[in-house]
């Protein structure tokens, strides 16, 4: 998701008399003590007895102890959570088409916008830069790439290619009542279609996907699976923005193929896959 108890370097306690890095030939044999060591135990004893001894008095900060009236040092903000929260905005901002395709956008100008510095923005989309977003222009900012139907066509044929078999082989294999579980995840595409809410749609249509490719196990069939349907979703050039029927079309596709998942419907799966992956939205 750390704290010792024990304090380090403290001493451990030995019985009276034996020390541990005294020389072999001091330590001495219980029950054989010689006359002039008797006489020497003697002597040193009575000198203890007349010497008062004085202990160390405890400081309330002893070296390796933490008191419970300070509290603890305030926990530092880190950087990347900022640049995560960015990274979502602007992948929203690129479904919703606010940022245009072949425009460049500079760190400074989208920073103010979201009212941070330009750093985590220039962080977020060198990684947008590497999925394929957006084009970085040197001294300038970053440019949003243009696509075309050819590319948003390749990228449906690889889900395909993917999902379909995954799915044909997960509707032989899982119980009705597991399918079930997923029917809130559908819904949640419906009502994000029925208020045309671009951006919430995509976030909840990949959930769906992800739920219900979680299923085969395969968490690296999931990520690529995930990370193509992304870059799906990211609008064309010059494309007018999704109708609110078409979110309601795309979204009823996801409701039916969980029916048909249900009664293991294996033609109506198939149908419902590669028609939902050749939509706009799916």
């Amino acid at each position: 998701m750390e704290q010792g108890s024990a304090r380090e370097g403290a001493r451990p306690a030995y019985a009276p008399g034996v020390f541990p890095h005294a020389p072999a030939e001091r330590r001495i044999p219980e029950g054989r003590v010689p006359e002039q060591a008797r006489g020497e135990q003697s002597r040193t004893a009575q000198s203890r007895t007349e010497q008062p001894r004085t202990e160390q008095p405890r400081t309330e900060h002893a070296r390796g102890e933490h008191t419970h009236s300070e509290p603890p040092a305030p926990r530092a903000v880190r950087r990347h959570s900022v640049r995560g929260q960015i990274l979502d905005a602007l992948r929203a901002a690129l479904v919703d088409g606010e940022l245009v395709p072949g425009q460049v956008y500079s760190a400074p100008a989208l920073g103010a916008r979201f009212g941070v510095s330009a750093t985590p923005v220039r962080e977020a989309m060198q990684r947008l830069a590497v999925e394929g977003a957006v084009e970085v222009v040197p001294n300038r900012g970053f440019r949003v790439s243009e696509r075309g139907p050819r590319e948003l066509a390749e990228l449906a044929e690889v889900r395909a290619l993917i999902e379909v078999p995954v799915m044909l082989s997960l509707a032989r294999t899982v119980p009705a009542h597991r399918w079930s579980v997923l029917r809130p995840l559908a819904e949640a595409t419906v009502t994000a279609a029925a208020v045309g809410d671009r951006a919430a749609y995509a976030e909840s249509d990949r959930a769906f996907h992800r739920a219900v490719l979680a299923l085969s196990g395969n968490e690296q069939l999931v990520s690529v699976a995930d990370e193509l349907h992304r870059r799906s979703q990211w609008p064309l050039v010059s494309s007018p923005a999704t109708r609110r029927a078409d979110l309601l079309a795309d979204a009823s596709e996801h409701t039916a193929l969980l029916d048909a998942l249900i009664a293991q419907d294996l033609n109506v799966v198939q149908s419902l896959v590669r028609e939902h992956f050749t939509g706009a939205d799916g």
